[in-house]
């Protein structure tokens, strides 16, 4: 019998998976958190394994030759599996233990976490949350890879292979200068929207494109010029009070933006009032599931006292 071939490890392929990613020795190093030199280490001793040249070094820049490109969806492939291997590990395990990386929107994470993070901790005491706040394309792009196992987050999202767990509907709601015209009133038809001076987050935000959307649904054309954005509602918020033009913050965002100052005003639409749904989503078929619908009827549970309407599951 003939000597039994060496086989390459996953810190190997996790290296040039990286590589292949990133096309750049440092920045690969830095994405898995290893040293420069043990990555370059890592990569030629897979390449040594294999028998194959699997990058081109130059002095500029890192290429793939032909065979490093086949092997890295392969690598890629089986990083995934061993991913896969160890979400169903976790899972047979007792459930609510080990880790969950938790990934939500900034337009959601600071005024819903307080009620995520008390539920866990007084529920799931075992469970070793863990929460990345990213916008909405990034935390897809994560669950889909494998870097985060649950979503806190705006939907629909109509992404193929996501399951979206409903927690609740929320208004939007109207915030303006202390002299405005709709400040404070209510019953304001969503036909106001045309002629305001909308100030809008940055592109990338999913709250931006919803706002869009609503101006669009009211028969405005388009958005007025935009020279000024904000990356996130706090900021956003004291360009209102600065009378800088008007803004729409989802219902639950309301009491903690618009206590930081005395010059704002809140408006209220008519019925049917503009709203957003807010929903875990996961991947489908996720090892983990039957968890995360657990975690979402007690989400439903424990939002019952903020100013939003449960979606019953």
């Amino acid at each position: 019998m003939g000597a039994r071939k060496r086989q390459p490890s996953l810190a190997q392929l996790r290296a040039f998976a990286a590589v292949a990613e990133y096309l750049h020795f440092r920045d690969a190093a830095a994405a898995i958190g290893t040293s420069q030199p043990a990555l370059s280490g890592a990569v030629s001793a897979l390449e040594e394994t294999l028998g194959v040249s699997l990058v081109e070094r130059t002095t500029r820049k890192v290429l793939l030759s032909p065979a490093g490109e086949r092997i890295a969806v392969r690598a890629r492939a089986v990083l995934d599996e061993v991913g896969a291997l160890m979400e169903e590990a976790e899972a047979v395990r007792a459930p609510f233990t080990g880790a969950l990386r938790l990934g939500v929107i900034p337009t959601v994470a600071p005024y819903l976490l307080p009620t995520v993070l008390r539920l866990v901790h007084d529920k799931y005491p075992d469970l070793d949350l863990q929460v990345h706040e990213e916008q909405t394309s990034s935390l897809v792009e994560g669950l889909g890879a494998g870097r985060l196992d649950l979503l806190l987050l705006a939907v629909p999202l109509g992404v193929p292979g996501v399951t979206e767990l409903p927690l609740f509907d929320e208004d939007f709601v109207l915030v303006t200068p202390l002299d405005h015209w709709l400040g404070g009133r209510e019953g304001i038809p969503r036909e106001a929207l045309r002629e305001l001076q909308l100030l809008l987050l940055d592109e990338g935000h999913c709250l931006r494109d919803q706002a869009l959307d609503i101006c669009r649904e009211a028969g405005r054309a388009g958005a007025a010029p935009v020279t000024t954005t904000a990356a996130g509602l706090s900021t956003l918020v004291q360009l209102v009070a600065g009378g800088l033009g008007v803004t729409l913050l989802p219902r639950t965002a309301v009491a903690v933006e618009t206590s930081r100052s005395s010059q704002l005003l809140t408006g209220y639409f008519a019925e049917p009032a503009p709203t957003r749904r807010v929903a875990l989503a996961m991947r489908a078929g996720a090892a983990r599931s039957a968890e995360y619908e657990e975690l979402a009827a007690a989400l439903r549970t424990a939002l019952q006292g903020l100013p939003v309407r449960v979606v019953q599951g």
